[in-house]
This record gives structure tokens, C-alpha cells and sequence, in this order.
């Protein structure tokens, strides 16, 4: 059951002021959408490659697929053919970076460790902007930037730099450990999640990758964040302790704030994970409001990344959930669930640790899992949600 609670930030706020615009989507909600997993899609991959965990996915204006996948998690006997001797006849480490058509056809593939002098250590997020540009980041110790590219590869602007020094939300010149990106194209502005260090929203000029503004849980300035949240009971930090159901709302996010989607009306939609809720904010930093999702899920928590229905009005989100590994439906007015599908398992259309999901122009659904996953999925829209 979906449970939604209103922060203390909220006081001052009238009821037209929490449901306006988010609730008067012209044309009023449609049904939700039915979604049948693709068990065909997408096709073997070419040059003997395996994926390896999936840590990002996009889908451009063309509708093609792109994944940002981890060649550094693939294991020994997974690269058969790269050992020294073979051990086996497959497979070989593959590109970081696959482009697919709607078919699941690999067109194009560049990237990984190397490929750059500040690759990421543990590649996390991707987002393909309206110029056709990649943008890519990291979530392993030391990522402390993402990396704008040309759709072939080449290096076109980096925000941030590596580095091992702690979290500070103060510092706008790094990231921290960066979870989530996604481009305001008309604005020239890129949304970061940050992060896995961090507990912060950041946006940046995304041409110029001048700093703009940032905030964190229910709009708080950067400089109000602690650099650790407040503690749990055990004596762990939040951002490592399990959330405790039932307890008071966490005024801090915690780690990892995973990921920051923009509405077509203009909001922000920020995956809070470990605390099981998505934040509602403007694009200048101001809380509207907040869902909790499934708040009895522990340890990974239940809002791992989120995506809006595609039709006018989008009036529904659609939450990959990796630790009870299905996609929670929940309409957008008040947060509270519809339906869901998936279920934990390695058949097609289930799921283990789900992670990323991307949509296209026609509503399909497309997701990518980590841990032991290592996989894409394609899911159809079979209605009604058009």
C-alpha cells in the first residue's frame, strides 16, 4: 500500500498550492498502462560480446536504445574467450557504450575503462541530450564528474574531476559519485542526482558547465546539508542504516539520492532510495510535495529510478523498484499505486535488481538490471495509456 505524508516544509502551503498543476492534467487521467515484456528483444549481441551490469539507459529522438553498461562486472567465466589461454569460446569484454535500434540491433558501441583519461571507476547514468550528445557518470570511489560526449564517442565538456576527498555538498566544483543525469534541452541545463557521496540536486550549464543551483531534501540550500545524515538506531549513519517504518520522514536524503526526472510541466522528480520516496520540487529547488512508495522495503530501498508516462499529461510514474524488484504504477496527483507488474525471478519479465529503465516515443519500457541481472528488457505498451 502507497503511503503519502506531507513534510513539515509543507505547513505553510494550501491544498490549491500541493495538487496544482500535478493533478489538473488537461484531458484528466487515462487508465493506466499494460505493458507485455518483449521475450525476443533485444537480439544476440555481435563480436562475441556479453553485457555486463546495466548502469544507465536513454532513449534518444530517433527511439534508439542506449546502454551504459559495466564491462569491469563481468565475470572470468563470462569472458571466456579473453582469458589467457581461452578458457572458453565466448565472450569478449564489451564497449561501455551500445546503441540499439527499436529492433535490438546493436548500430553503434565505443567506450570503457580507458577510452578517456577520467572514465569512470564504476560507470552509473546515462542521458542522450536533443543535439544527440551522451552524457555519462560514475558511482565507484574517486567519481567525482560526468562526461558530456559526441554521439561517436569523442570527449565534448567534463563537470567535475576525480578525486578521493570526502562528501561535501558544499563543493560545486565535483561531484559526488553521481547517480543520475538528464538534460533540460530548452533551458540548456543538466540535472544531476549526486549521489552515492553526496545527498544533493545539482544543475549545471549544459553547455558551458557553469554551476547554476542545487539543493537538497525539501529544498534545503547546499550549505544546510550535513555531511553525514543524522544517525539511525544502531548507531550507523542514515545513509548507511536501513529506514526504519513508521518512523518520521528523513530531512536529510539518503544515499543514494539515484536519480532526478523532469515532468513536461516542469517538475523534478528525485528517487530518494534508501528512504523509500520520491521528492516533488520545481526547477529552481522548491518542495512540493513527496511520495513514499512500498515503505515497509528495507536495505536497497524501493525508488531506484523513475519514469513518466508518456501521454500528454503524464499522469502516471512509473517506479523501478530493484529490491522488491517489480515497476510500481503511481498516479501522479497523489502518489498512490495503481497496479504494478514484474516479479522478482530470471525469466522474461522479471526482474533482479532492476535498476535503470528508459521509455520511447511510442510508451515502451525498457529496463536494465545489475548485481548478477546483467540484463535489458523490453516491455510493450499494450494500453491504455495513450
Amino acid at each position: 500500500m502507497n503511503i503519502a505524508r506531507l513534510g513539515p516544509a509543507l505547513a505553510c502551503l494550501s491544498l490549491t498550492t500541493l495538487i496544482s498543476p500535478l493533478a489538473r492534467s488537461a484531458g484528466g487521467p487515462t487508465a493506466p498502462p499494460h505493458y507485455i515484456v518483449d521475450p525476443s528483444w533485444p537480439q544476440e549481441l555481435p563480436n562475441n560480446w556479453i553485457m555486463g551490469q546495466v548502469a544507465g539507459l536513454a532513449v534518444d529522438r530517433q527511439d534508439h536504445l542506449w546502454v551504459l553498461q559495466r564491462p569491469r562486472s563481468s565475470t572470468a567465466d563470462e569472458l571466456g574467450a579473453d582469458q589467457k589461454p581461452p578458457r572458453s569460446q565466448c565472450c569478449i569484454q564489451t564497449p561501455a557504450v551500445l546503441e540499439f535500434d527499436s529492433s535490438g540491433r546493436v548500430l553503434s558501441s565505443w567506450g570503457g575503462p580507458g577510452f578517456v583519461p577520467d572514465w569512470p571507476r564504476s560507470e552509473h547514468a546515462i542521458w542522450v541530450d536533443g543535439q544527440g550528445d551522451v552524457w555519462i557518470g560514475g558511482s565507484g570511489s574517486g567519481d567525482r564528474q560526468i562526461l558530456k560526449f559526441s554521439p561517436s564517442g569523442r570527449l565534448l565538456l567534463e563537470i567535475g574531476h576525480p578525486s578521493d576527498s570526502p562528501a561535501d555538498n558544499q563543493d560545486t566544483t565535483i561531484l559526488g559519485q553521481p547517480a543520475g543525469i538528464q538534460v533540460d534541452d530548452a533551458a540548456h541545463e543538466v540535472y544531476v542526482a549526486d549521489g552515492y557521496l553526496n545527498n544533493r540536486v545539482v544543475v549545471f550549464d549544459s553547455v558551458t558547465g557553469q554551476f547554476r543551483r542545487g539543493w537538497g531534501a525539501y529544498g534545503i540550500p547546499l550549505d544546510q546539508i550535513a555531511s553525514a545524515a543524522p544517525e539511525r538506531s544502531g548507531g550507523a549513519a542514515a545513509h548507511d542504516a536501513d529506514y526504519v517504518p513508521g518512523s518520521a520522514p528523513d530531512r536529510q536524503f539518503r544515499t543514494p539520492v539515484h536519480c532526478a526526472r523532469l515532468s513536461s510541466d516542469g517538475f523534478v522528480y528525485v528517487c530518494d532510495r534508501r528512504n523509500d520516496r520520491i521528492q516533488v520540487f520545481t526547477k529552481e529547488g522548491r518542495f512540493v510535495k513527496e511520495f513514499f512508495v512500498h515503505p515497509s522495503t528495507l536495505a536497497n530501498g524501493s525508488v531506484w529510478t523513475v519514469e513518466l508516462s508518456h501521454e500528454r499529461g503524464q499522469h502516471y510514474l512509473l517506479v523501478a523498484d530493484g529490491e522488491d524488484n517489480v515497476i510500481w504504477v503511481l498516479d501522479r496527483s497523489d502518489g498512490h499505486v495503481v497496479t504494478s507488474f514484474g516479479h522478482n525471478g530470471r525469466n522474461a519479465g522479471q526482474f533482479h535488481w532492476v535498476h535503470q529503465t528508459a521509455m520511447d516515443s511510442k510508451g515502451n519500457l525498457y529496463t536494465g538490471e545489475v548485481d548478477t541481472g546483467k540484463r535489458v528488457q523490453k516491455f510493450v505498451l499494450r494500453g491504455p495509456s495513450r
